[in-house]
């Protein structure tokens, strides 16, 4: 009588059945809160790779449906109106303004190997962010965020990988906002300016 030697963690599994990958449990513990200032209410902000440069500023948003990109960015980036494909759906900005966009561009987001294309909407309205990722790019990277935690967790290789949150920039961005006098941008600027 012969025996089959299971692998470590297949205990049970018929060994003529295809090896099933164990999958990897994106959460959060207690743990993670280690180097965070805690009790805390900050938003996520995080440092990505947009375009092939690192943009500091980014804020994950889980509750928004499209990714937003600021003039900062636009600017920084060097984007000009030809670079942008038309948005006519408009959008409602935090203070509740409609806010019509200049745009769309799809630029690719990189974390660590993972790279995924996103389309953000281009809008001429200030921010203390340079951009907001939101839905379709946790959900395209497999992602879970964590606002307590600071932390975006992703699958990646096989592990787990995290990217973390700046709670100093999210309380510089804080001031920011509150320091900013809100005037009818839209009127001000010229049509086409960024």
């Amino acid at each position: 009588m012969s025996v089959a030697r299971l692998p470590a963690g297949d205990i049970g599994q018929d060994p003529r059945s295809s090896r099933q990958a164990v999958p990897h449990v994106l959460g959060f513990s207690d743990e993670n809160k280690v180097g965070t200032i805690q009790p805390h209410d900050d938003v996520l902000v995080v440092t990505l790779r947009i375009g092939g440069y690192d943009v500091k500023r980014v804020m994950v948003d889980q509750g928004s449906a499209v990714e937003i990109m600021y003039p900062d960015l636009y600017k920084g980036l060097n984007l000009k109106l030809d670079d942008l494909t038309p948005y006519c759906s408009p959008l409602v900005s935090f203070e509740g303004n409609v806010v019509t966009p200049k745009g769309q561009i799809q630029l690719p987001v990189q974390t660590g190997s993972e790279v995924v294309e996103v389309d953000f909407i281009v809008v001429d309205v200030y921010s203390p962010y340079t951009a907001i990722v939101a839905r379709p790019w946790l959900h395209t990277l497999g992602a879970v965020s964590s606002t307590l935690h600071q932390k975006v967790k992703y699958p990646s290789e096989g592990r787990v990988c995290e990217i973390r949150g700046d709670q100093s920039s999210t309380r510089q961005c804080l001031v920011a906002a509150i320091r900013h006098e809100p005037k009818s941008e839209s009127s001000v600027r010229a049509e086409g300016d960024l």
